[in-house]
C-alpha cells in the first residue's frame, strides 16, 4: 500500500509567524479589554488557543483565559457542546472561538452555541488555515493562512516543536 503524499504548506517558522501575527491582530482589536477569552475547539483548536494565549501574554497587558470547547465534530447535534468552565463566567466578555482549520464552518457554527446562550460582549473567530468551502455562515475574523483546496483534499495541522501544515 502506498503512503499518502503530503505537501508541506507551512513549516514551523511560518506557523509561529502566523500565530504571532494573529495574536497582534487580536490585541489590536481588543486592546481596551481587561479579560479576553480564547475558546479553543477540543483537539488542535484548543492547542492553537493555548499557543495564541502564550503569545498574547508576551504582548498584551490583559488577562487571557483559555477555555476548551468540546463537541462531537462528526455529529454535533448528537451531544451537548460543553465548556470546561461555567458559562456564566463568560458573561459580557469578548470571546475568540478558535480552531485549526475552517473547512465548511460546521464545527465552528455548532461551537458557538454556548456563547449564543449567554450575553457576550463580542464573539470573534480565529483559524490557522481557512479552506473557504463555506457551507455554514462562518467567516473568520482572524486567518493565519488562506488555502485553496478541493473538497477531497485534507489539511493536517501539527502544533508543537515540529509545527507544520500539510496538504494531503
Amino acid at each position: 500500500m502506498s503512503e499518502i503524499q503530503r505537501t508541506l504548506v507551512l513549516d514551523a517558522t511560518n506557523v509561529n509567524q502566523k500565530i504571532k501575527r494573529i495574536a497582534y491582530q487580536i490585541f489590536e482589536n481588543n486592546f481596551k479589554e481587561k479579560v479576553l477569552v480564547l475558546a479553543g475547539i477540543d483537539g488542535q483548536g484548543y492547542s492553537f488557543a493555548k499557543l495564541l494565549a502564550r503569545e498574547l501574554e508576551t504582548i498584551a497587558p490583559m488577562e487571557t483565559k483559555v477555555v476548551k470547547v468540546t463537541l462531537d465534530k462528526s455529529a454535533p447535534l448528537q451531544g451537548e457542546v460543553e465548556l470546561d468552565c461555567e458559562a456564566k463566567d463568560l458573561k459580557k466578555k469578548c470571546i475568540v472561538l478558535i480552531d485549526d482549520v475552517l473547512n465548511t464552518g460546521r464545527t465552528l457554527a455548532f461551537g458557538m452555541k454556548p456563547f449564543l446562550e449567554i450575553e457576550v460582549k463580542k464573539l470573534e473567530v480565529a483559524v490557522l488555515v481557512n479552506r473557504s468551502h463555506t457551507q455554514f455562515p462562518v467567516t473568520p475574523t482572524y486567518t493565519g493562512y488562506a488555502l485553496s483546496t478541493t473538497l477531497t483534499d485534507h489539511v493536517e495541522v501539527v502544533l508543537g516543536k515540529q509545527a507544520a501544515v500539510y496538504l494531503k
